[in-house]
């Protein structure tokens, strides 16, 4: 089974221009994940729900968004055929943008898997750390839960960013801590909530920021996408990768992310 997760840079449209959202598409079916956490929906639900409908034809995925209400950056969880839906909810009242929690029966795991699509508040690592206090209690050690997103963040073991020092200040200062350093707290937190970094995992500490076609961006060289499972979860990973591609660096300013996992069959 594949988990991917994909900041689309508003959802691929630049404006009525959908050429970065078809190879996006092409990406994610070169990948083939089997649940796919998206990022950056905008305007997906406007005309009709046109995008989203479009989107899922494409893909032959259903999908369940979360609609962020003051920034319209919703997120989605998207299923391939076979998964079943047990629940889902969004939480915008905890969140700069929206979760997506989605509650699936997957064939082949033992108990429910609760797959989470985040997009954690580009303004600042205080609003971060509130976000992710929300999420610890999805790591409880007896569950299935994976979360993945755009965390904005920094985690613990990663390499400084060299060009740190080039990005005005006020981009800048939405990353550091005092001392002008990476601030690495809201993955470290979730870290010490049980929280597995499967990138770190099976040793994939690639940047995902920027893409090579957006760099006169608001972002240094770093991984900013992660996807972060619960311990029993965890135990079931078998790979780990960044999709690095030429294609990928132009159709967001982020990479996606996708990791594989062992279900009986």
């Amino acid at each position: 089974m594949r988990i991917m997760s994909y900041n689309t840079l508003f959802g691929g449209y630049d404006g009525a221009d959908d050429r970065r959202a078809q190879l996006q598409i092409e990406i994610i079916r070169n990948a083939a994940p089997d649940i796919l956490l998206l990022q950056e929906l905008k305007a997906f639900l406007d005309d009709g729900a046109k995008r989203l409908f479009e989107y899922e034809r494409a893909l032959g995925m259903r999908a369940l968004v979360a609609v962020a209400p003051v920034t319209g950056q919703n997120t989605a969880v998207l299923i391939r055929p076979g998964i079943e839906v047990l629940s889902f909810t969004s939480d915008s009242a905890h969140f700069h943008h929206v979760a997506a929690i989605a509650t699936l029966s997957v064939p082949g795991l033992p108990e429910p898997l609760t797959a989470i699509s985040v997009h954690l508040c580009p303004n600042g690592t205080p609003v971060r750390l509130q976000e992710t206090s929300y999420l610890f209690g999805y790591a409880a050690p007896e569950g299935y839960a994976v979360i993945g997103g755009d965390f904005n963040s920094l985690a613990p073991g990663d390499d400084e960013p060299a060009d740190l020092g080039r990005l005005p200040a006020h981009f800048r200062t939405r990353y550091v801590n005092g001392e002008g350093k990476m601030d690495r707290r809201p993955i470290a937190s979730l870290l010490q909530a049980g929280f597995i970094d499967l990138g770190a995992q099976h040793g994939d500490r690639r940047r995902t920021v920027p893409g090579a076609g957006f760099p006169a961006s608001e972002f240094v060289d770093f991984r900013s996408d992660y996807l972060l499972a619960s311990a029993p979860l965890s135990k079931r990973t078998s790979a780990f990768s960044t999709v690095e591609s030429a294609a990928a660096g132009e159709a967001s300013d982020h990479y996606p992310i996708y990791a594989d996992l062992e279900v009986a069959t």
